[in-house]
C-alpha cells in the first residue's frame, strides 16, 4: 500500500470526511464544506491552518511553508518515509479536529 492509499484509508475512516479530486491535482479531503487539505500522490500534502498554527508547525519542523504560497496559512509536508506518512495523518487529524470544533461552535471559516 502506497502513502496516498494509507493516508486516504485513515482520513476517510473519520466521521464526516469525504474525498474528491482536487482542482490542482491530487485528492482533496473535506469535512462538510471545509477542505482539510489535499495530497498530491505519494509525494506531498498541503493543508490550511490559521497563520499562528502554521507558524508553529513550521517553527517546530512538522511542516514547511506552502510550496507555492509560502506567506499564506497553508503548509506543505513532503512524503519520503513511513514516518512522513504518519506525520501527514497527524496534520490531517489536527485540521479535522479544528474543523469539527468550528462546526460544533457554528463558526464560519
Amino acid at each position: 500500500m502506497g502513502a496516498l492509499d494509507t493516508i486516504r484509508s485513515e482520513v476517510l475512516s473519520w466521521d464526516g470526511v469525504s474525498a474528491r479530486p482536487h482542482r490542482f491535482g491530487g485528492i482533496e479531503f473535506r469535512y462538510g464544506n471545509r477542505e482539510l487539505g489535499h495530497v498530491h500522490g505519494d509525494r506531498f500534502a498541503d493543508l490550511p491552518f490559521h497563520r499562528t498554527i502554521r507558524d508553529m508547525l513550521v517553527e517546530t519542523g512538522r511542516a514547511l511553508p506552502h510550496h507555492v504560497l509560502p506567506d499564506s496559512g497553508w503548509v506543505t509536508k513532503r512524503i519520503e518515509t513511513d514516518d512522513d506518512v504518519t506525520d501527514v495523518i497527524e496534520l490531517f487529524r489536527l485540521s479535522y479536529e479544528r474543523a469539527r470544533l468550528a462546526d460544533e461552535r457554528g463558526v464560519a471559516r
